[in-house]
C-alpha cells in the first residue's frame, strides 16, 4: 500500500507519502493538487478524520484534481481499502430509513438507480458482502461514498448530506 500526495499539479512541490491509513496529514501539506497511487486502492477525504467529500482512487497517476473528480484541492486524510477480499457482492437499498419501504437487491454494478429502482432517493442500505462505491449521479458521477459490509440505517451513516444515489459499483480492482 502506497500513495504519494503532492501540493502542486503534475507531481510538483511538497509531498507526503502514506503506506497506511492517515487521519490527518494537514500539517504536512497545505493542499493537494496531484496524487500518485503506487500500490492499492484508497479513499481520500477532503477533511481530517475521514470527513467531507470522499474520492475512490486506484493504482495510477492523477496529475490534477479533475482526474479524481475532485471538487477542490483540499485533501486531509486517507485510508487504504482492504486488499484481501475475494468473495461475493450483495447489498440491499431501501427507500426509507431503517430498511423500510421498497427494496432493491443488487449483486452487480448499477449505472442508473432511478432506471432500475424507479426511485433515486435511498434512505438506508444493508451491505451484506463486498465493498462498494455509491455515486450521487447516474453513470458513476458526482459525490462518492465508500460502503463496507454493515448496516446503514440512514444516508448520513455513509457520509451523505442527502439521500440521492444515482449509481453504484463494486470495488473489485484490488491489485
Amino acid at each position: 500500500m502506497q500513495i504519494i500526495l503532492y501540493e502542486d499539479k503534475n507531481f510538483q512541490g511538497q509531498y507526503y507519502e502514506c503506506t497506511s491509513d492517515c487521519s490527518n496529514f494537514s500539517s504536512y501539506l497545505r493542499r493537494c493538487n496531484s496524487i500518485r497511487v503506487v500500490q492499492g486502492s484508497w479513499m481520500i477525504y477532503e477533511r481530517k478524520n475521514y470527513k467531507g467529500y470522499q474520492y475512490y482512487i486506484k493504482r495510477g497517476e492523477y496529475p490534477n484534481v479533475s482526474h479524481w473528480m475532485g471538487f477542490n484541492d483540499s485533501i486531509k486524510s486517507c485510508f487504504a481499502i482492504p486488499q484481501q477480499y475475494k468473495g461475493s457482492y450483495r447489498l440491499r437499498l431501501y427507500e426509507r430509513n431503517n430498511f423500510g419501504g421498497k427494496m432493491l437487491e443488487a449483486m452487480d454494478d448499477c449505472s442508473s438507480v432511478s432506471g432500475r429502482f424507479n426511485h433515486h432517493d435511498i434512505q438506508s442500505c444493508n451491505v451484506f458482502d463486498g465493498y462498494w462505491i455509491f455515486y450521487e449521479l447516474s453513470n458513476y458521477k458526482g459525490r462518492q461514498y465508500y460502503l463496507k459490509p454493515g448496516e446503514y440505517r440512514r444516508f448520513t451513516d455513509w457520509g451523505a448530506h442527502n439521500a440521492r444515489v444515482g449509481s453504484f459499483k463494486q470495488i473489485t480492482d484490488f491489485f
